[in-house]
């Protein structure tokens, strides 16, 4: 998960004013800011003339990321792709893994006290993070190689007294409290807030001063929600090493109709394939609704934006189905899962949707369980059709109700197939001798609606 920050537009800093957000100036010089203004990917900055400035040479930034689950999930591809552009304009990208603040628990926007992993699960969760990473940037020995760094590398060594004494003190404890992820849940007398997520936001600025001190930072990218404390960050370096750094948010993904981005009926999409398959992520990126995909391929695709608006205008005039989706997910399957997993994914989906099930591998088809498709575990050797419908959801009523009536009248009106071939008769029954590779029926209703059966592998 992104490195989340504190956020509130009540409180931008903590107590310098020349840190206030201002419009990226168009028109200016057309640069890398000026491009990223241009697809929409800035939402605030520190005072841009001088961020321009510092990104007319070779600079280093960073963003970072703590381990509060065991991958990364696509709210953490905006961030990663938009440290992926600087570092082809020649930059050099920081990947910060919080080991150290991922111990503490991060309170922005939560409405309750984050549940505190073990120091092992964290561990083994930000060596995951760390392999992810490493596909989504260049990682080369030259000036603009991505350095991975771990916040726990300083912050395990900290002393209390010293910490309070030398870093606690450019923190007022007013200006804290007004940020509204704090406020919000110091308002709420059900769970309020603990002392330890109250510390986050020293930590996370910490990460700041102590990037600046030894790799020579000088900008810090996240989400909208990490003004913040990238501002608390600022002005701490400000303060201790009398030194001018920069920060740049990035705006919050959401959809056209209000929903979250990211998140389907079965969960967070994650980069991780053995959470989300390649097959399930390219199929995310494929069901992009009209209304989102020209945006989204502003955000996460490296058409230029001429290219995307060429594509929206040609879209809008053809009859059937748009191009945009199936660009944006064969271009983001392959930089996440590579070339053979962006395969496996158009193999899967080429034979779902075209009829082709009989040429899936054994794999391919188990695969299909893991990927969400409703499947039945058959133990016995046969299962009735009408059964089987039930069994894997697809015997559903207008009224949302699952019956074998209503799986005989999806059969009797030729509506169910059976691994391609349509099925008429209510009385027919499925077993391992017909089954695909000795395991598998796959089941369809109409045109879209998949369901599997799957048998044990054989002794």
């Amino acid at each position: 998960m992104q490195h989340k920050q504190a956020a509130g537009s009540s409180c931008a800093n903590i107590s310098d004013p020349s840190l206030d957000t201002e419009p990226l100036m168009a028109g200016k010089s057309p640069g890398l800011l000026e491009a990223f203004r241009q697809r929409g990917l800035i939402f605030q900055s520190s005072p841009p003339e001088p961020l321009q400035q510092l990104l007319e040479e070779p600079a280093t930034l960073y963003c970072g990321f703590d381990p509060t689950a065991d991958s990364l999930h696509v709210g953490s591809l905006l961030p990663l792709l938009t440290l992926r552009r600087f570092q082809e304009a020649g930059h050099r990208p920081l990947v910060l893994i919080g080991g150290g603040t991922g111990l503490v628990g991060d309170p922005s926007f939560r409405e309750d006290e984050r549940s505190l992993q073990g120091e092992d699960t964290l561990r083994d969760w930000s060596d995951r993070l760390e392999r992810q990473l490493r596909s989504l940037l260049d990682f080369g020995d030259h000036s603009s190689g991505a350095r991975l760094v771990n916040n726990l590398e300083w912050s395990q060594e900290l002393r209390l007294i010293p910490f309070l004494r030398e870093i606690g003190k450019h923190f007022p404890v007013n200006a804290m409290v007004r940020k509204e992820a704090i406020r919000q849940r110091l308002e709420r007398e059900d769970t309020g807030i603990s002392f330890t997520e109250f510390s986050y936001m020293l930590l996370q600025a910490y990460d700041y001063l102590e990037l600046n001190r030894r790799h020579g930072c000088r900008l810090q990218i996240g989400g909208s929600d990490q003004w913040g404390n990238i501002t608390a960050g600022i002005d701490l370096v400000r303060r201790v090493q009398r030194e001018t750094v920069h920060g740049l948010t990035l705006p919050l993904l959401t959809r056209a109709d209000g929903g979250k981005f990211g998140k389907t009926a079965q969960g967070n999409v994650w980069l991780s394939p053995e959470r989300t398959s390649p097959y399930a992520f390219y199929q995310f990126w494929i069901n992009s609704p009209d209304q989102d995909v020209y945006r989204q391929l502003q955000f996460f695709s490296w058409m230029s934006g001429e290219e995307i608006a060429e594509l929206e205008k040609s879209d809008s005039a053809r009859q059937g189905r748009r191009e945009a989706q199936p660009l944006l997910a064969r271009e983001l399957t392959e930089r996440v899962h590579g070339t053979a997993g962006l395969a496996a994914a158009r193999r899967i989906s080429e034979a779902l949707f075209s009829g082709e099930v009989m040429g899936l591998t054994e794999a391919e088809l188990g695969q299909l369980a893991l990927d969400g498709l409703p499947t039945a575990q058959v133990e016995q050797e046969q299962i009735s059709l009408d059964q089987a419908l039930v069994e894997t959801g697809l015997a559903v009523s207008p009224r949302g109700e699952l019956s074998l009536s209503q799986a005989r009248r999806l059969i009797r009106s030729r509506s169910v197939t059976v691994n391609t071939r349509l099925v008429e008769d209510e009385r027919t029954m499925l077993g391992r001798q017909s089954a695909l590779h000795g395991r598998y029926h796959l089941l369809r209703r109409g045109k879209k609606a998949f369901g599997l059966l799957c048998w044990p592998p054989s002794p």
